[in-house]
């Protein structure tokens, strides 16, 4: 059997380092590709030969462009990029609006440039959305017209690269407790209403997201292509937390 090659964009913590994990336990030989340079070789050392780490600034596509020309014949690409923060829309500064942006969709639109001409006919794409691209939270207007636009991209995408028998899905997890959520954990009262809120009652992990991408990667998913899959114990059927009023609330104490 030919063993699959794969690139994990954004590998280096959270749900992409669990999914670096969970490919290399599927055989693949990883990729871990990442802004934090020493965090990605630090993952790279914990799968071990041959799996390899390289440094990537998704929002630069010069930066995107040089992880790609390395890689020759790849079976799955999956870009776990992103990162948010907090404001209002009338007081967001603008450049963070576009950093955030930049990063989760449009570092979203440059990993599949560059990827899907080194993806083998039948290869994969996977990329990680959020329920905050479905479920608007105040005070979040920048991630999450980001993620709702990375769904549509999604879909885009798999029209365009199905001619190659390539397929491109995205995992849409709920609050899943990673190093880019942890500020959120810090806030009293959000994780318990979201929780509340969630009808198989609790918070994802990195491994639950992990396991969606790989069997989205598996030959299992052979015929699954633009689907955006909502992963958060049922909370896209109620409703998000209210972060603002918890932030407001400390915020007055």
């Amino acid at each position: 059997m030919t063993t699959r090659t794969a690139v994990v964009v954004g590998g280096a913590s959270g749900i992409g380092k669990a999914v670096a994990h969970a490919l290399a336990a599927e055989g693949c030989h990883v990729t871990v590709a990442d802004r934090n340079s020493q965090g990605a070789h630090a993952v790279a050392a914990e799968l071990g030969h041959p799996h390899t780490a390289a440094a990537v600034e998704v929002g630069d596509e010069d930066s995107v462009q040089r992880v790609f020309e390395k890689c020759h014949a790849l079976d799955v690409v999956v870009n776990a990029a992103g990162f948010s923060s907090f404001g209002l829309i009338t007081e967001l500064p603008a450049d963070q609006f576009r950093a955030i942006v930049d990063v989760c969709l449009t570092g979203a639109f440059l990993v599949m440039k560059h990827a899907a001409p080194r993806l083998r006919d039948g290869g994969t794409l996977v990329s990680i959305g959020s329920l905050n691209g479905r479920q608007p939270a105040a005070g979040m207007s920048a991630y999450c017209a980001a993620k709702a636009g990375l769904a549509m991209l999604t879909q885009v995408a798999a029209l365009e690269f199905a001619p190659r028998g390539i397929r491109v899905n995205a995992v849409a997890p709920g609050f899943v407790h990673t190093p880019l959520t942890a500020p959120a954990t810090q806030i009293p009262g959000v994780v318990e209403e979201y929780v509340e809120n969630t009808p198989l009652g609790r918070v994802g992990t990195p491994e639950d997201v992990a396991a969606a991408v790989v069997f989205l990667c598996s030959p299992e998913a052979s015929w699954l292509t633009g689907e955006v899959l909502d992963l958060n114990g049922g909370a896209h059927l109620r409703r998000y937390p209210d972060v603002y009023a918890h932030v407001m609330k400390l915020a007055a104490q």
